[in-house]
């Protein structure tokens, strides 16, 4: 079941990859400046130092994919920020985007990071309709996935990129009462989100 606003609605499932790639065409930012922007904000992980020692992600400090996550979630809308300053700007009240279009909020983008090879994940209530006073999980979302970071071993790689429009409905919660993770079906996947990187396919 869909939201009254979503993109899909009153749709059938076979017209949903021809509605994914018209939202994707219709975005303000292009395939390739999404895909340049993530990384921009994943080669300065490993470029930049940390601490008074001057510590190197990747060579001196191996930060668990939670803290890399956290990082991508600042460095990608920084990143989009000061290439497009006062159209773009990251998340600054708790009911905004995590990638803000400041000209029309449609266009806002939630951010989704993931070690995981394929799938990404977010917390439990993304299934839930949400309240007035927190963020819509309707609309664009970017989905980065990469490597952990481990010692010895070469550059981790960003391993997919992908783009699209989910609706709160497609996260499926966990049945258990204390598990607090959502997921997305795989025809989820298929219909409504477009791999930008390694290679563009729809």
């Amino acid at each position: 079941m869909m939201t009254a606003a979503s993109p899909y609605a009153q749709s059938a499932k076979s017209d949903w990859l021809q509605i994914t790639h018209d939202l994707i065409a219709n975005h303000p930012l292009d395939e390739q400046e999404i895909v340049g922007f993530c990384f921009a904000a994943w080669q300065g992980l490993f470029s930049s130092t940390i601490g008074r020692h001057r510590l190197k992600i990747g060579e001196h400090i191996f930060p668990k994919p939670q803290v890399i996550g956290a990082l991508l979630h600042e460095l990608i809308p920084a990143e989009i920020a000061a290439s497009y300053p006062g159209i773009w700007q990251r998340e600054q009240e708790k009911y905004d985007k995590d990638i803000v279009y400041l000209p029309d909020d449609r266009y806002s983008i939630e951010l989704k990071t993931s070690s995981n090879p394929n799938q990404i994940f977010a917390n439990r209530s993304y299934a839930q309709t949400p309240s007035q006073q927190k963020k819509s999980k309707d609309g664009y979302y970017l989905a980065v996935n990469f490597e952990q970071i481990k010692a010895k071993t070469q550059q981790p790689r960003i391993l997919m990129i992908r783009f699209g429009w989910l609706d709160h409905t497609d996260w499926i919660g966990q049945a258990s009462e204390t598990g607090q993770q959502a997921k997305l079906a795989p025809e989820t996947y298929r219909l409504k989100l477009k791999t930008l990187y390694p290679k563009h396919q729809l």
